[in-house]
This record gives structure tokens, C-alpha cells and sequence, in this order.
């Protein structure tokens, strides 16, 4: 599944809308606030349109076509149960506010999250080696 959602994350990347292609100028290279972004960025079976996975944040540019989606409910649970926190903004808002999205992106990867990260698993155990005599 892994290989299938790099795919998919090349083939966004290549057909980014406008305000994507114009967010993602203006976030990459850690020109904002030095924090380092990624795009479309996979989160589980997910893949996201920018992340900051150090603060913990990911960042969606929508169209109306994401207008009452169930899918992206259900996606914002899966991500926010990561530990996530999710902001989007329509592209519309985007476009027309490009200050202000950028600070309030700003503002919220400088502000600590109010949610604990998940539990992390106990992870792989060691085999006891059982010595024979």
C-alpha cells in the first residue's frame, strides 16, 4: 500500500492546484519561521497536502469539492487520533488572504499543542535466547 500512496503523493505534486503551487513557495525551503514543511505527506493511508511532522501539524488547501465531504471527516479523525493537528483553508481564502493564512499558520506552529501525543507501542521485544546446556 505503501508504494501505491508514493504514487499517488508524486502525481499530486505534479498536478498541484494554483493556491497549492503558491503555499508551497512560500512554506518549502523552512521560509516560514524556519519551520520545515513537507508536501503531500503520508499520515497512515493518508496522504496530506503540507505537514509539519516536528510541530505536529498538517495543512490542507481545499476546493469546492471538499465542500461537506465525509471522507474528509473521516480522514481528520484518523490524522487527529496521530497526534496531528489539521488546518484548512479553502483556496479561495487562501488566495485572497495570503498574509493572513500564513500567519495564522504561523501562530499556530509556534503554539504547543493542547492535545497529548498518542501512546507509543511497547514496540518490537526482544526474543529471550533460552541457553541450552
Amino acid at each position: 500500500m505503501k508504494r501505491t500512496l508514493t504514487k499517488t503523493a508524486r502525481k499530486l505534486r505534479r498536478r498541484q492546484t494554483e493556491a497549492e503551487k503558491l503555499l508551497w513557495n512560500l512554506l518549502r525551503n523552512r521560509n516560514l519561521g524556519g519551520i520545515k514543511f513537507r508536501r503531500q505527506f503520508q499520515v497512515g493511508g493518508y496522504i496530506t497536502d503540507f505537514a509539519c511532522s516536528e510541530r505536529k501539524i498538517v495543512i490542507e488547501l481545499d476546493g469546492g469539492q471538499h465542500a461537506g465531504c465525509l471522507k474528509d471527516a473521516e480522514r481528520d479523525v484518523f490524522i487527529k487520533n496521530k497526534g496531528y493537528r489539521i488546518f484548512r483553508f479553502w483556496d479561495n481564502e487562501f488566495l485572497t488572504n495570503k498574509d493572513g493564512v500564513l500567519e495564522k499558520i504561523l501562530n499556530e506552529c509556534n503554539t504547543p499543542s493542547p492535545l497529548p501525543s498518542p501512546p507509543r507501542g511497547e514496540g518490537k521485544k526482544e526474543k529471550q535466547r533460552v541457553d541450552e546446556d
